[in-house]
């Protein structure tokens, strides 16, 4: 997410295309995109997240380079990591070797973001409400790790099967990602 974020940032192009698109109150004291103002545009209006995405430009390609960046620089016992909140939808699993899904509870999940982002529970929920249920996007992921408990406990699941994925790759065993079969044949009809 943070390299989507530097590609709006001022001086850049799509700075100024989510100016025309939003308006100028959506930047912040700071002089940068004020993330929480523009999001409060755009979740839950499908169109206004169009227009949005547009104005950022070609995202998919930024996540591409950075991964051909990837693959060229780090050696072959290296491991490199991809956070997004849409990397199924956008297809950026395809790129990947593995496709891990995080999932909570949909009333913690809510409570979470209130409290992280200090929004309203009508904002929290038109948010939420904007992205893909994870049961939806269950079927292009390798793994599904639960993030019902706390920190810790989520941090050894994480560990753990990070560990087991690290080591079946570095065996030479790690099976091939669900995620290509699952992009070909959402991309067929």
């Amino acid at each position: 997410d943070r390299l989507v974020h530097r590609l709006y940032d001022p001086g850049r192009p799509a700075f100024g295309r989510i100016l025309a698109a939003f308006g100028d109150d959506v930047v912040g004291e700071d002089g940068y995109i004020d993330r929480q103002k523009l999001g409060s545009k755009v979740f839950g209006n499908p169109e206004q997240m169009r227009r949005l995405t547009t104005a950022i430009g070609d995202i998919a390609a930024a996540v591409k380079g950075v991964v051909d960046e990837w693959n060229a620089t780090l050696g072959p016992n290296d491991i490199a990591l991809l956070e997004a909140v849409n990397l199924i939808e956008a297809g950026y699993g395809q790129w990947c070797h593995q496709v891990w899904l995080f999932a909570c509870d949909a009333e913690l999940a809510r409570s979470r973001l209130m409290k992280r982002n200090q929004m309203s529970e009508e904002d929290a929920a038109r948010r939420l409400a904007s992205q893909r249920r994870w049961q939806d996007r269950e079927p292009a992921a390798d793994l599904v790790l639960f993030n019902d408990g706390g920190m810790d406990e989520f941090r050894e699941k994480v560990e753990s099967e990070f560990t087991g994925a690290r080591d079946l790759w570095l065996s030479g065993k790690l099976p091939p990602s669900r995620y290509r079969q699952w992009w070909e044949a959402r991309n067929e009809g």
